[in-house]
């Protein structure tokens, strides 16, 4: 049996969260689902090891009109594009007449889909687990799960010396907006509370936004550059296996928190700006959202008001 699913927000993180869903699916039919995601969910990066999914085809869409899929002759294109696979069934997880249509003409004989017409306020986690378990029957309590063979893994930990008498720590601190980046001297503090306790050594994840390089130069600039390693240079696959080798990880919410929560590793997510299902939709995640804040959500700009002591706290008490 050919299952494609249909996962059309944009991003790691949301691709991420649907992971859940994608997974139950497999088990119910007994087959991987080949997935239809936004190019720049990089799900090639993060789930080629994955066993139970499939093909990953990327949808050449976004707001421009230059993309392969955009428009009229996009579509014609993307219903060839999908037709060559002949899959019997289709999981569109939004409630788009576009994609609707796009499946019909693709000749897959079963459509399962949001219902039409609805997408305002659909919640990220919620409507998806009552789209399964009413169209397909499915229960799904399980948090996201991606896989890496065991031999990867031990190959990161000798390349980059990651030794079991250091607590080694993902230290998260690039992000996709400014407002959801945490400033440097708020990490530094945290750093040198653990050095104080523990022999550490930090993973610096960032990309190479400018932005997020002046937050990585910060914090190699002190005392504390002989204790990181930035990964800034790496690719999404390249980090994964230095992530799995991880004690913990303290990240914005940025890719590297979905990434590393779903590789299993304790997460602290540092929620500034973002609203709180991103930062506490898995059992590895553990939220700090900003001084006295009692939820967090767009336009909190909380950023400056995040507790490094409390980051020190939460530390001490997933770690014991």
């Amino acid at each position: 049996m050919k299952i494609l699913a249909v996962q059309n927000r944009m991003g790691i993180g949301d691709t991420i969260i649907f992971l859940p869903f994608i997974k139950a699916i497999c088990t119910k039919f007994n087959s991987p689902i080949s997935l239809l995601v936004k190019e720049n969910s990089k799900a090639d990066q993060f789930l080629y090891q994955t066993n139970y999914i499939d093909k990953i085809l990327f949808l050449e869409r976004d707001r421009t009109n230059q993309n392969r899929h955009n428009g009229f002759l996009g579509s014609l294109k993307l219903i060839k594009d999908i037709k060559k696979y002949d899959f019997d069934k289709i999981i569109i997880f939004n409630s788009s007449l576009r994609f609707n249509i796009i499946a019909k003409l693709s000749g897959i004989p079963e459509i399962y889909q949001y219902p039409l017409f609805q997408k305002t306020n659909q919640h990220i986690t919620n409507t998806p687990k009552k789209f399964v378990k009413e169209k397909l029957k499915i229960d799904v309590n399980e948090d996201p799960e991606i896989q890496i063979e065991k031999s990867i893994i031990s190959q990161a930990k000798e390349k980059f010396q990651i030794k079991q008498d250091e607590t080694n720590i993902l230290l998260g601190i690039g992000g996709s907006g400014p407002t959801k980046r945490i400033p440097a001297k708020t990490f530094l503090n945290v750093m040198e509370k653990l050095l104080k306790i523990k022999k550490c050594k930090f993973f610096l994840a960032t990309g190479k936004n400018n932005d997020e390089q002046i937050i990585l130069n910060e914090v190699m600039q002190t005392k504390f550059k002989n204790y990181c390693q930035p990964l800034d240079n790496l690719s999404i696959k390249e980090t994964l296996p230095i992530i799995k080798n991880c004690n913990f990880s303290i990240c914005n919410d940025s890719s590297f928190s979905h990434l590393s929560a779903a590789l299993g590793i304790k997460t602290i997510t540092l929620m500034a700006d973002t609203p709180l299902i991103y930062g506490n939709y898995n059992s590895k995640m553990f939220p700090i959202i900003p001084d006295n804040e009692q939820t967090v959500g767009h336009n909190t700009l909380g950023k400056e008001k995040i507790n490094p002591q409390k980051i020190f706290d939460k530390v001490l008490e997933i770690i014991d």
